[in-house]
């Protein structure tokens, strides 16, 4: 159950902290996840095949004249062993984490900012999102979670010609968000490696961009960003997304290039759908991700059936197949280069 709290109210003296609320918030999404490959299968209780599992907490303080203070502080929980996500120090290898099985405690790994909004906008101050992951979400019909994840997400963080540790968030920082002008709005960001200044590499840093047109059924987007990853090496993000409500289906469609220094570009797509059926949603994508040489293709279909606005069952199934050496899987399964690939999600989420 979502709880707002009013921030140290029964303790606070001032009126200032009477302008200040607190609220907890939370989804648990527990996933029976099954992969079957051509070197091995795979069954495991998981998590978040529907909705990323998390907890966090949010803040806003009224400073008067439009102005306002807040926060979010949220971290990933994997509802399966109760254990909590890995984060990032620098954006780099050597800020990574630990990788053994259950040597992760709680981190707020999600997003841990703090933001300063007015009419001017928003500037954000933290661990957060990077504008060039955003489009890969909000134009994949499964939200980048679960067996159905879009394959243009799953190989630019696998492949070496991927984005590299900024694909989906950064570590330090600071961001400016403006306000929405007849549909339109942009995404600043940029990011630190907190490397010395007589450092040989500014390995870590980076900046994104995002620009979107929003306005009706109709939603546009286009981002771009940068990250130094070594001496004389960088890798950029480039990417458009588009989708459109019909009265019977939201059609959405993607198109990302990751370009590493020394390495083929990698580029990637989906196509997709949502349909209205009954108390919930089918969903419908094919994605394909090509360097040149290895290919991935997968399609993915799936339904959510909605209890209620916090209550949902859903399953998926996928299917992937590989060419020209690529040996991607889903569910944990195996299987050898050019090999193919198959797997089912069937779980609950809660939402609090």
């Amino acid at each position: 159950m979502k709880k707002s709290l009013v921030a140290l109210a029964a303790l606070a003296a001032t009126g200032a902290f009477a302008q200040s609320s607190v609220t907890l918030f939370g989804i648990l999404d527990a996933t029976i996840a099954v992969g079957n490959g051509d070197t091995s299968n795979k069954t495991q209780l998981t998590n978040s095949g529907l909705n990323s599992s998390r907890l966090g907490f949010r803040g806003v303080e009224d400073l008067g004249g439009g102005l306002k203070a807040s926060f979010v502080i949220e971290g990933a929980v994997n509802n399966d062993n109760g254990t909590g996500g890995t984060s990032n120090l620098n954006n780099q290898a050597t800020g990574a984490g630990p990788a053994a099985a259950g040597s992760q405690g709680f981190t707020f790994n999600r997003q841990s900012i703090v933001s300063l909004l007015g009419s001017f906008g928003e500037i954000r101050l933290g661990r957060d999102y990077t504008p060039q992951f955003w489009s890969f979400s909000v134009y994949d019909p499964f939200g980048t979670n679960g067996v159905g994840t879009t394959q243009a997400l799953n190989s630019s963080l696998t492949s070496a010609n991927g984005g590299g540790f900024t694909t989906i968030r950064a570590t330090n920082t600071i961001a400016y968000l403006s306000p929405t002008v007849g549909g339109f709005g942009v995404w600043v960001q940029t990011y630190f490696g907190e490397n010395a200044s007589n450092a040989a590499s500014q390995a870590g840093d980076g900046t994104g961009i995002r620009v979107a047109y929003d306005n009706g059924p109709l939603s546009l987007a286009a981002a771009f960003s940068k990250t130094t990853t070594g001496v004389g090496t960088n890798v950029t993000t480039t990417n458009f997304g588009a989708s459109y409500d019909l009265p019977f289906a939201k059609l959405m469609a993607f198109y990302n290039t990751d370009s590493n220094t020394g390495l083929a570009d990698l580029k990637s797509y989906d196509v997709g759908a949502l349909v209205p059926a009954g108390p919930g949603t089918i969903r419908f994508a094919f994605s394909s991700a090509d360097n040149g040489t290895a290919k991935t293709d997968k399609w993915a279909i799936g339904y959510v059936y909605n209890f209620s606005k916090r209550t949902a069952l859903y399953g998926t199934f996928a299917s992937l197949s590989n060419s020209g050496g690529a040996a991607q899987s889903l569910n944990g399964a195996v299987t050898p280069a050019n090999g193919a690939s198959t797997g089912i999600d069937l779980g609950i989420r809660h939402v609090f």
